[in-house]
């Protein structure tokens, strides 16, 4: 009987042992990890939700952008109606635009439509009346202060994505990042040139080709 006694107060004893070394060794790493885990897992949540907030504010300026197209193409088309390509082209990007469902498909109709734009408003030097008109004046006026918004914006979500971009190449930012499922985001890079210098378009008269000689008259007697 004592000897079973003693067998089963040293069971308990080294049962309390095992029980005291894990409660000692696997809870601190168990709070060490937490500790770790949950701030990395919430950055790579909020570099993420930064980024849609930031593409949020620049598709509200595309928006806005693309509620003033309709009304310019129309203004135009009452001056330069054998334009027939570009006004087709522009509701071609633009339906693609609101058709997209990523921001990459958007940034790239987004940039179709910057350069369409472009060779629409170059269409006032051809078109006087057109230059003249102050519906089309004050709709392109409306239409800079939408573009300047928009390039404030794009920087933002340019900076945005760019920080998000960073922590899912990081060794520990990539694992976070997978496990919150958040992935990089494609910055938003556009035509600068094709909007900051759009086709160039020469409507001066060209110069009158001279005249081909006429066939010289045989002279009589001759060979």
């Amino acid at each position: 009987m004592e000897t079973d006694r003693q067998v089963r107060n040293s069971a308990r004893a080294a049962l309390f042992s095992v029980v005291v070394i894990a409660i000692v060794v696997i809870v601190p790493l168990g709070v060490a990890f937490a500790a770790l885990y949950i701030p990395g897992y919430n950055r790579a949540i909020q570099l993420d939700r930064a980024a849609n907030q930031a593409w949020a504010d620049v598709d509200a300026q595309l928006q806005r952008r693309l509620d003033l197209i309709p009304n310019l193409v129309a203004t135009v088309q009452g001056y330069a109606t054998h334009e027939k390509e570009i006004f087709e082209n522009i509701a071609q990007a633009r339906t693609k635009y609101f058709q997209a469902d990523n921001i990459a498909g958007k940034i790239e109709a987004s940039n179709e439509l910057t350069g369409l734009l472009s060779r629409l408003l170059v269409l006032q030097e051809q078109y006087p009346q057109l230059k003249a008109n102050q519906n089309f004046l004050s709709l392109q006026d409306q239409l800079e202060g939408t573009e300047n918004r928009i390039a404030v914006a794009r920087t933002r979500y340019n900076e945005a994505a760019g920080q998000l971009d960073q922590y899912t190449k990081e060794f520990v930012g990539s694992f976070f990042a997978k496990r919150a499922g958040v992935k990089a985001k494609p910055y938003f890079t556009t035509t600068e040139a094709a909007r900051t210098a759009p086709p160039k378009v020469d409507f001066s008269p060209k110069p009158a080709q001279p005249p081909a000689p006429a066939p010289t008259a045989p002279v009589p007697g001759g060979p």
